[in-house]
């Protein structure tokens, strides 16, 4: 195994046939503790030093070595785990000979058990008093260089395990997105809501508009396709009389890989029958506000330099929302009225065209054909480039086009718009919600209408079966999904997926270094 740096490895190595060799098992089964350390920092670490000495707290601890110092016939190191230290102090004619040769032989990274008391230095620092000394695990590489930590992005991602001992700010992120993840289940089970689980590999890609990964099962002779998402058989739950179900689930997009993209990726998604999206768009706020004011403390939070205040949300139309926020340089802004004409929306999208052409920026694509399903997209391209950038605050935009909703009831005064509507903060999408589509001959043509479309994002088959369990009745319905990844980016001040997925996809090492990505990367 050529590890560098080699020479550490091999000395290293060395070391621990000499503690083999002075009788310790080189690799232990267990360790009795009587306290974490961070069990033990948070009982003592205000105790007076006089305190100390009169009690003797007795503690039997175990962890990893971050500093080593020996000073003649005594020695001092710092122990960590659950993401604190504490100091211990070992004399030589306490341990006795062997024990005090076995800590000569340790190295930074090793891991150790010791028993004996807490007492306070000469400098105060609350430390333990050791009188047995075991040994635990040998660390046969060192650690990320002392002052310095580990600080190169890639390797914090490809390296996850150092990244953690390394920077206490990465286990803080890891800690509240498990936080986020409890107080989400909390919410739902509180609510009536059943936790399910459905399956990962489909037989058709369904449920959202996304490029699957192919997979093929031996036995059956067939292709599966990882879940994009798992919707459709959430749904088929509602109509089989779980009337409020919620999947935490992973999700698997053969796209591409940014600062808000990782091909595997986690979701929250729920359904509640008898509800629509007006319903849920109040749900939500208070499931989020909620969320925030558990996991920060606070309903103000920093996002990327911005202040996103809970306390505020608002709500546009998607169409309210491009008026709102067009841009100056190309006045006048369009009104609602000109938003719900197809020709007129396709005027505003070439003089959207305008602007970017002369500032670079993409362009959005205008059809030759002016109907309702060319406009529908086109105001879901023009709220992506006008509108997106602005949403910092805790916003929900609803009243989606139906051409870009296949899986949404339509509003009863406009069968151009669907009652979907989604959650933004901090510039960052959240989560998607609808009245869910319960009429069986309309969700049919609405997926024969998006494979005809064709693409490689859109679905190549037909789901009968889902289409079938329509027929037997889906009651109104209201569902949402809302990004895990996302929401733990808003929620930590992290500015890319990969800060909070504990080991994002990366190309292999051998493929060369990759950059890091910043929110700027598209």
């Amino acid at each position: 195994m050529p590890f560098e740096p080699l020479d550490q490895y091999l000395q290293r190595q060395q070391k621990l046939k000499e503690i083999q060799t002075l009788g310790y098992d080189p690799f232990p089964n267990k360790f009795a503790c009587s306290h974490s350390i961070a069990e033990v920092v948070q009982q003592h670490g205000e105790r007076l030093a006089a305190d100390l000495e009169a009690e003797k707290p007795r503690v039997r601890l175990a962890g990893r070595i971050m500093t080593l110092r020996l000073h003649g016939k005594a020695g001092f190191a710092h122990l960590q785990g659950q993401g604190s230290r504490v100091q211990v102090y070992l004399k030589l004619d306490v341990v006795g000979p062997k024990q005090f040769e076995l800590f000569k032989l340790l190295d930074l990274g090793d891991h150790i058990g010791v028993s004996g008391h807490l007492f306070r230095t000469r400098t105060n620092e609350l430390t333990v008093w050791v009188e047995e000394l075991t040994f635990l695990s040998k660390a046969l590489l060192p650690l990320p260089e002392k002052w310095h930590g580990l600080e190169d992005v890639e390797m914090r991602y490809r390296r996850r395990y150092l990244d953690l001992i390394a920077n206490p700010r990465s286990r803080e992120i890891f800690l509240k997105r498990a936080q986020i993840v409890r107080e989400l289940r909390r919410f739902f089970d509180q609510r009536g809501y059943i936790e399910v689980e459905t399956p990962m590999m489909h037989t058709i890609a369904g449920g959202a508009t996304a490029r699957p990964f192919i997979t093929h099962h031996n036995t059956l002779d067939m292709d599966l396709y990882l879940r994009i998402a798992p919707e459709l058989y959430l749904k088929r739950l509602t109509v089989g009389g779980l009337d409020r179900v919620y999947e935490i689930n992973r999700n698997f997009r053969n796209e591409g890989i940014g600062w808000r993209w990782n091909p595997e990726f986690t979701m929250l998604e729920f359904y509640q029958a008898y509800a629509d999206y007006r319903e849920l768009m109040d749900l939500t706020q208070e499931l989020i506000t909620g969320l925030v004011q558990s996991v920060c403390g606070t309903l103000q939070i920093t996002y990327d330099g911005n202040t996103v205040d809970f306390t505020q949300w608002q709500r546009l139309s998607m169409r309210e929302s491009i008026c709102k926020y067009w841009p100056e340089a190309a006045a006048p802004a369009p009104t609602l009225e000109q938003m719900a004409d197809p020709a007129q929306v396709a005027r505003t999208a070439e003089r959207y065209n305008a602007l970017a052409s002369k500032n670079g920026w993409e362009q959005i694509r205008v059809y030759a054909e002016a109907n309702a399903e060319t406009a529908g997209v086109m105001t879901g391209d023009l709220f992506e480039a006008v509108a997106e950038a602005h949403l910092i605050q805790p916003t929900l935009i609803y009243d989606f086009p139906t051409a870009i909703s296949p899986l949404s009831k339509c509003k009863k005064d406009d069968p151009t718009l669907t009652e979907r509507f989604e959650f933004f903060a901090g510039k960052l999408e959240l989560g998607n919600a609808f009245s869910e589509l319960n009429d069986a001959e309309e969700q049919e043509r609405r997926f024969r209408q998006q494979i005809a479309r064709g693409g490689e994002e859109a679905p190549k088959a037909l789901d009968l079966d889902y289409i079938r369990a329509l027929c037997h009745g889906l009651p109104p319905t209201g569902g949402m999904g809302i990004g895990i990844d996302r929401l733990t980016m808003l929620l930590t001040d992290s500015h890319s997926i990969r800060e909070v997925i504990l080991f994002p996809l990366l190309r292999p090492e051998a493929a060369g270094s990759e950059a890091a990505e910043s929110p700027s990367t598209p």
